[in-house]
């Protein structure tokens, strides 16, 4: 089974250690089912990362009809209306990653217990290039690796997120570039790393600077669907 749409919500969060007890019993038993059953959504899982030099501990993604769900006015109108709870621990977050994005590549069969995220902002004369590569000859063969079930591509839509960030009276970034995120899944921890280094080759083969990567392997948490 693919994914339940074609929108995406991105989120990676960190808080101090003395709070991450609190934030993991409210994400688990408020926030994942609170964002579940908002307009457009669908499906959200969350991560922790198994790499100690991961650039943010947390990974959550939630799954949409469509990347403009992410900007309708009626879910808009529910983020500036928080539970106590989750004031409480929003504000404790030292790290906080929100991206919005449009899945333009979808070969993924369910999802697993581990999860490789590879980040980075490719040049525009390569994203043809790039998304073709991916579509039609890397994301399968990742997808046929020994204990490997299947990977997406998502693309971050800025006018949506910053629709986002307006609605959150917070400020827009200047000179913002387009983000991909390459998710694969994964049976084991061993599956997903290797099938992130063969990512990194060939991305690398194709003309992107393998400092530009941003590599983590993420073990599953928690997910709650309609």
């Amino acid at each position: 089974m693919a994914l339940y749409g074609t929108g995406m919500l991105m989120t990676f969060t960190e808080v101090a250690p003395e709070d991450e007890a609190e934030f993991n019993e409210w994400y688990n038993r408020e926030h994942i089912d609170e964002r579940v059953w908002m307009p457009g959504f669908h499906r959200a899982r969350r991560y922790v990362a198994v790499d100690p030099e991961a650039r943010v501990k947390y990974f959550a993604s939630y799954e949409t009809t469509k990347v403009e769900d992410l900007a309708d006015p009626d879910y808009m109108a529910r983020l500036a209306v928080q539970s106590e709870w989750s004031q409480k621990v929003m504000a404790g977050f030292t790290k906080f990653d929100r991206l919005t994005a449009s899945i333009t590549v979808d070969k993924t069969h369910g999802f697993t217990g581990w999860l490789g995220v590879t980040r980075f902002f490719p040049e525009a004369g390569l994203m043809e290039k790039l998304r073709a590569l991916l579509a039609d000859t890397l994301l399968p063969e990742l997808s046929a690796m020994p204990e490997m079930l299947g990977g997406c591509l998502a693309e971050n839509d800025i006018e949506v997120s910053n629709t986002g960030l307006k609605a959150q009276g917070k400020p827009v970034p200047p000179g913002q570039t387009p983000e991909w995120i390459v998710l694969l899944d994964g049976a084991t921890e061993t599956s997903i790393r290797e099938a992130n280094a063969r990512l990194e080759d060939v991305l690398t083969e194709a003309g992107l600077p393998a400092v530009g990567l941003d590599q983590t392997a993420y073990s599953f948490l928690f997910g709650n669907n309609r």
